[in-house]
């Protein structure tokens, strides 16, 4: 009795043992793919649930899609192509809409970088119509690269004041392939910093440089066009006029043109149109500037207390500073530091 109880344990374990083996084993068996991904658990046969981003699952684990920050970044930028994940060739037309911040003087940066974070390709997207509005606006860009392999692709968001706090990107996880592919040249100008348009040339479709300059307009005063009806000075931006100067071409164009106006009329332009400043103010410079939701704050250092004076003279000093900074459509308003500035 005791022998048939022993054996009839033993067939059970072996039935379990068969059972465990053919209907409990690991999906990935079959193939000898180590699952620590979602393109290993895809590749391993496993179940895929069809949601945004996909899922699939493994020995009670889940493993995500990597499909970049779009989704985060959705209210802000969108991609209509290349979708995440897609495998690219060059060169690459990428098509999307962003909202006006996004841009500045209608472009914004983009760029891909490989594996390593190496940079592999970088242009500029361009809007396809005005940027001068928070609404969406449709954009193009034409990349061309020769690298092969895992890529990301970044839409960074247009930063000109330079500081860090107001970066943003957009990306995008893309496969690249670096054979060429004919794909015509698209048929769009660029509007370059300083106002002028150049297309695309070449086998690889890419814009003919722009000037390394660009024009920005420094307000100066003229009293002539500050008077009310009776005769009498207002004191006010009423008396402002632009002059239109060219600068270097930088990732920082307000802080430089704040610089610009600070450095007084230096090669004569403005007093030759009768327009005139009181800048430079010895000891006073650009410290630093930050822009956030269209408010800019400037700090200065006013080492001699130059900035200081009778009401209309302060007036027309930060209206001056105020004007020129105002000239950029991300600036919606601008403050000083320190409060003490600019002060009857």
């Amino acid at each position: 009795m005791y022998k048939k109880i022993l054996l009839l344990i033993i067939i059970l374990f072996i039935i379990t043992g068969i059972y465990s083996a053919l209907f409990n084993r690991a999906p990935s068996n079959d193939k000898g793919i180590e699952v620590n991904d979602f393109e290993s658990c895809v590749s391993a046969g496993n179940p895929v649930i069809e949601s945004y981003p996909r899922r699939c699952t493994y020995e009670g684990s889940e493993f995500i899609e990597d499909i970049g920050n779009g989704l985060d970044k959705a209210n802000f930028i969108r991609l209509d192509s290349p979708h995440p994940n897609d495998k690219v060739k060059s060169p690459l037309l990428i098509k999307g809409e962003a909202r006006g911040q996004w841009f500045f003087e209608a472009s914004f940066p983009v760029e891909i970088r490989n594996v390593k974070g190496e940079v592999v390709a970088q242009g500029v997207a361009q809007a396809k119509k005005d940027s001068l509005t928070e609404d969406f606006i449709p954009f193009e860009a034409l990349l061309t690269f020769q690298a092969e392999g895992e890529g990301r692709l970044f839409l960074h968001k247009d930063n000109p004041s330079g500081l860090p706090e107001n970066d943003d990107f957009l990306e995008v996880p893309i496969f690249l392939d670096g054979v060429t592919s004919q794909t015509p040249c698209t048929e769009e100008a660029k509007v370059c910093p300083d106002g002028s348009t150049v297309t695309r040339t070449g086998p690889d479709c890419q814009f003919t440089p722009c000037s390394e300059s660009r024009d920005i307009k420094i307000y100066y005063y003229d009293s002539n066009l500050d008077k009310d009806s009776s005769g009498n000075i207002s004191c006010g931006s009423k008396g402002l006029a632009p002059l239109v100067k060219k600068i270097a071409l930088t990732s920082t164009p307000i802080q430089d043109a704040i610089k610009t106006l600070l450095a007084g009329d230096t090669d004569g332009a403005g007093k030759s149109k009768g327009l005139n400043t009181e800048y430079p103010l010895e000891g006073l410079s650009l410290k630093g500037a930050s822009l956030k939701e269209g408010s800019l704050i400037l700090e200065f250092e006013d080492l001699y207390g130059k900035t200081g004076g009778g009401s209309c003279r302060t007036n027309i000093l930060w209206s001056q500073i105020e004007a020129t900074a105002m000239q950029f459509p991300e600036v919606k308003r601008v403050t000083y530091s320190p409060d003490t500035l600019f002060q009857p």
